[in-house]
């Protein structure tokens, strides 16, 4: 019989479980399927921990999830098209849910699909090969509560392990001589710690933006973002601004690149991730940037030098839940014999013509079409419900807008469901006074 293994069960692995699971329910024969997970249940970094450095098994801690974490894009522009949060919760909820109510969410479509039989728990993927004369790939798992290695073959590999795990760390001179508390994000969880502190955030991206507004929404006496290119440009409170890219350190005096300075007690590194696949074999092995388009992936799915490989997630996101299906029911089907791929040649004139057009982006805008237009090409490739990405799109464009009107409000405003029609309640409390993130004071009064 045809094996799967698919790596990995967050929200990209999870899709592909779903895949193959709905085809199954629609009377296709399918293969048997595998899912390694390292961590001791599903949701991958939705799934939160405590922990830093290292986990109860002395390994790097996956999760990058912080509590008091909300979605900082609307619920609507990632809603699964066949499993509504109206579904799952039996009513409308608001546009911008915490960690806990999105972790509830993405478990209830796994869970109604009883898929949880083909996860491996506590099984970290060690190494895959690919032996050519078998035409098979060699898997080498470590099953961590028994902590003993074994290998099994595998036909196809859907390597969906994410790529917000391993930090991108700069140094600046005198960071190793600061007095202070210095994190990467990705060791971020609580932003109490740093209630009546002056703290340094260094990035501009999303994690930057959100790190930042946690931090000043739980009483940090002030809040400065330095940024390499441009500033975020954010109407943002008094005591919260941006200057250009920190210089170097001295005790704790920041010096910055226009010659100002500032005394700061904690420095977050927002400075975003690699993509980290140590246990793929060289041949196999996706090396890219966090960008739109990564090339050696046709449809951004497809690893051209073996297609019995496919990588899912791993591109820069506007879209994710979503596009996350999309690719799963793409690559399902590129398994199941019912796309026929073309040569590599094709394939490779393909993802740079895909390339060549992402160069060209200038703008956020420019980017969401760009990425709702690839969605779209790969749910018209499959059986996966359609959905109106057009508006999906318009509904990114707006919560820009409400995020440059005003940044630490923009999670009060609704949209509607762009999968059932319905428009979506405002929250019982506005963002920056709620200070309870659980899915019980969040659900409270619905």
């Amino acid at each position: 019989m045809t094996r799967v293994a698919v790596i990995g069960a967050g929200p990209s692995g999870l899709a592909a479980l779903r895949a193959f699971q709905s085809a199954g329910k629609k009377k296709a024969k399918i293969p048997e399927i595998v899912c390694f997970e390292k961590q001791n249940d599903w949701g991958g970094l939705w799934n939160y921990t405590w922990r830093t450095g290292l986990d109860e098994h002395g390994e790097p801690v996956h999760g990058s999830m912080y509590r008091y974490l909300w979605s900082n894009g609307p619920k609507e522009c990632l809603e699964f098209a066949d499993y509504t949060f109206e579904e799952h919760f039996g009513k409308p909820i608001a546009s911008y849910p915490p960690r806990a109510v999105l972790w509830d969410y993405i478990k209830g479509r796994v869970e109604k699909a009883k898929v949880r039989k083909w996860v491996r728990f506590n099984s970290p993927v060690r190494m895959v090969e690919w032996d050519k004369k078998k035409k098979k790939f060699h898997i080498t798992v470590h099953d961590r509560v028994k902590d003993r290695m074994y290998s099994e073959e595998f036909d196809h590999v859907i390597c969906s392990s994410g790529h917000f795990s391993t930090p991108q760390v700069p140094f600046f001179e005198g960071i190793n001589t600061f007095n202070g508390r210095v994190m990467h994000a990705h060791d971020f969880r609580d932003a109490l710690e740093f209630k009546g502190k002056d703290v340094l955030i260094v990035g501009r991206s999303y994690s930057a933006e959100d790190i930042g507004s946690q931090c000043w929404k739980y009483g940090a006496r002030s809040v400065t973002a330095t940024y390499r290119t441009k500033p975020m440009g954010f109407k943002w409170p008094s005591n919260f601004e941006e200057r250009p890219l920190l210089q170097k350190l001295v005790n704790k005096t920041a010096h910055f690149k226009d010659g100002s300075t500032k005394e700061v007690d904690a420095i977050i590194l927002c400075t975003g991730y690699q993509h980290h696949f140590p246990f793929m074999a060289e041949d196999l092995r996706l090396k890219t940037a966090n960008r739109l388009w990564p090339l050696g992936l046709y449809k951004g799915v497809v690893w051209e030098e073996n297609p019995r490989l496919h990588y899912i997630g791993m591109q820069d996101q506007f879209y994710t839940f979503n596009m996350f299906d999309a690719q799963a029911w793409y690559a399902r089907d590129v398994i199941l014999g019912r796309i026929k791929l073309p040569k590599l040649d094709a394939m490779r004139k393909n993802s740079k013509a895909w390339r060549k057009r992402e160069e060209k982006l200038e703008n956020a805008e420019q980017m969401i079409w760009f990425q709702g237009d690839y969605v779209k090409e790969l749910i018209d490739a499959t059986d996966y419900p359609s959905f109106d990405v057009e508006s999906v799109n318009k509904t990114f464009l707006e919560w820009e807008h409400d995020k440059m009107h005003d940044i630490m409000a923009y999670r009060n405003k609704s949209y509607r469901s762009l999968m059932t029609g319905t428009m979506s309640p405002a929250h019982h409390t506005p963002w920056k006074d709620e200070l309870d993130d659980s899915m019980e004071a969040y659900l409270k009064g619905r």
